[in-house]
């Protein structure tokens, strides 16, 4: 067993990823041979991740507020705390916090054999991100 006590502040999640205000805090990032990265990510309203897409597939569990996500040609989802949504290895989505409540989320990945994470796309559009359905329930 190891205990590491974090020193790692929370990073503000960059312009080229994410549009609107959003926070990284690393969780789980085992040295090699182990390829798992673990974030807990905080979008606030509004908030949301840029089309992108995973070599092995994606996590998302969502730990509090109200959140959307989306895999390309698919409908826009409603996501809530306990909601756990796998996205397929190299599927192209979006997630982010619905337009007026925040959003947090544990992001778990793994890395590829040549250590890619992520794929980086195109910004969702406000277009695209105001196709949501209504998120009060």
């Amino acid at each position: 067993m190891q205990i590491t006590r974090s020193s790692i502040a929370t990073a503000k999640g960059p312009a080229d990823w994410f549009t609107g205000d959003v926070y990284i805090d690393a969780v789980a990032a085992a040295p090699p041979p182990s390829r798992v990265r673990a974030n807990l990510v905080h979008f606030m309203p509004g908030a949301r991740t840029h089309w992108h897409r995973h070599p092995l597939g994606q996590t998302v569990f969502v730990t509090e507020g109200v959140g959307l996500c989306q895999r390309r040609g698919g409908p826009i989802e409603v996501i809530r705390p306990g909601d756990r949504v796998l996205f397929e290895a190299d599927e192209e989505h979006w997630h982010g916090a619905a337009p007026d409540r925040l959003m947090v989320h544990l992001a778990i990945n793994e890395a590829d054999d040549q250590h890619d994470v992520v794929h980086w796309l195109a910004p969702v559009t406000d277009a695209e991100y105001a196709a949501a359905p209504p998120t009060s329930a």
